[in-house]
């Protein structure tokens, strides 16, 4: 098995790995009937689209043979795929900061880099270092835990940061609008929506996703050792995680915080 291949599955462990998005340029009923197979791997829907002539399958009941094959197909940057999340616990959670820039989605506008700088400073001093992933209109923002977590949770601690990410853009003169950010898992449409995982080029826009530090892009073979350094040096561990949403929550209350680093909404 690709050495990669093996990362994400990781990585993304505790998600579901019956299920998958694939987006790429293939369609029509022969690429239908390989995508398939004999398996019983089934298709919940399919998307065309004259966009880029990108296309997207839904696909179910995949046995882990496919899910291999497919996470093989990715890294060789063949399709990109695309993972749900459980719905009621997850060990991995990710903030979706997209450009809303109309004109060119790709720019990496002030604002964007404003979002992106506190939201990583602000998980960082919780001590929930990300794993920070150009997604091609923006970045995903990864944490990964050592056990599953329930997306309750999950979400108050995701919504804390969001919050205090977008208090720092209006105090930086930012316009909040020009940021989108979704949290994954959504408790309420976790089988509807999925995310693009590491390790693969846009297969609209050629761009492959490069990990970016404090320091800036890495190149591909950086961002692959970043990837592989994030899993096994900067999992969370729970106890941790547990003081990271007392310390969230307390600040959101108005308790006084033990640093100066305050939420203002």
């Amino acid at each position: 098995m690709d050495p990669r291949v093996k990362l994400l599955k990781a990585f993304h462990g505790g998600l579901p790995h019956d299920r998958a998005k694939v987006e790429t340029h293939g369609h029509g009923f022969e690429f239908l009937e390989a995508l398939l197979g004999d398996d019983g791997t089934t298709l919940e829907y399919g998307e065309l689209t004259l966009s880029g002539l990108l296309h997207k399958y839904k696909l179910g009941h995949l046995p882990e043979r496919r899910m291999d094959e497919l996470l093989h197909a990715h890294v060789q940057k063949q399709c990109n795929v695309c993972l749900y999340f459980g719905g009621a616990a997850n060990n991995v959670f990710c903030l979706n900061l997209d450009n809303n820039h109309k004109t060119n989605n790709t720019e990496v506008t002030p604002a964007m880099a404003c979002a992106i700088g506190a939201l990583r400073d602000r998980l960082t001093e919780l001590g929930c270092e990300p794993l920070v992933i150009a997604s091609g209109r923006g970045y995903h923002v990864w944490g990964r835990l050592e056990a599953m977590v329930g997306n309750d949770r999950l979400h108050d601690f995701m919504a804390h940061a969001a919050v205090n990410t977008m208090a720092a853009l209006a105090r930086a003169g930012h316009d909040h609008r020009v940021v989108k950010i979704n949290l994954y898992p959504n408790r309420l449409i976790h089988d509807v929506v999925s995310l693009r995982l590491f390790g693969t080029d846009h297969a609209r826009n050629k761009r492959f996703s490069h990990v970016l530090t404090p320091d800036g892009l890495l190149d591909e073979d950086q961002s692959w050792a970043e990837f592989e350094h994030h899993l096994t040096h900067r999992t969370i561990p729970l106890a941790q995680f547990d003081e990271a949403i007392v310390t969230a929550m307390d600040q959101a209350r108005g308790t006084p915080p033990q640093d100066p680093v305050m939420i203002q909404a």
